[in-house]
């Protein structure tokens, strides 16, 4: 994030263009997620406070089983009299705006809240899951310290250091 310059800008209010990756026409959950997508981002044609014009480009494409988002502004060469130069759209450019995102699908439900699960991530691995696994390595380690003091105890008593001719001298 140190070395990205996120200096582009577009304008409040304009609509932004969707850009999905081929993978979103693979498989069923994808495409869902597709149209779910559309719904949450996308602005109605005609809408009273959005803008007529696109500005900005929205890209989601899918890697490693994640959705990833990246917000690009579409960047026009003017000339001085700020209108668009000759060849203008041929040489448009996306400069990465921000923000950046990745989504990690979990499960898609039927219903709103509930309902029957139409997909479940099988690579997903709850943070509780995470910390009860490390629990149980600290147990582990535990009780490996626990094992070995006991076993060092009854070395101990199968082994007694005789008395040292030298143990008493220094005793008052």
């Amino acid at each position: 994030m140190e070395e990205l310059k996120l200096t582009g800008n577009h304008l409040k209010g304009s609509r932004p263009l969707l850009t999905f990756s081929s993978n979103f026409e693979n498989k069923a959950h994808w495409k869902l997620l597709k149209e779910m997508i559309i719904q949450i981002f996308g602005i109605p044609k005609e809408h009273r406070k959005s803008k007529p014009y696109h500005d900005h480009v929205f890209v989601f494409s899918i890697v490693d089983d994640h959705i990833w988002f990246r917000n690009y502004q579409i960047s026009v060469p003017h000339n001085e009299s700020d209108k668009i130069a000759r060849r203008g759209l041929e040489n448009m450019t996306l400069v990465e705006v921000g923000p950046r995102f990745c989504l990690n699908p979990i499960k898609i439900f039927g219903g709103s809240i509930g309902g029957p699960t139409l997909y479940e991530n099988p690579f997903y691995i709850s943070p509780n899951q995470i910390r009860a696994m490390d629990k149980r390595k600290k147990a582990g380690k535990y009780a490996k310290k626990v094992k070995a003091k006991t076993r060092r105890k009854m070395h101990e008593q199968e082994n007694p250091l005789e008395a040292d001719e030298f143990s008493g001298m220094w005793k008052e």
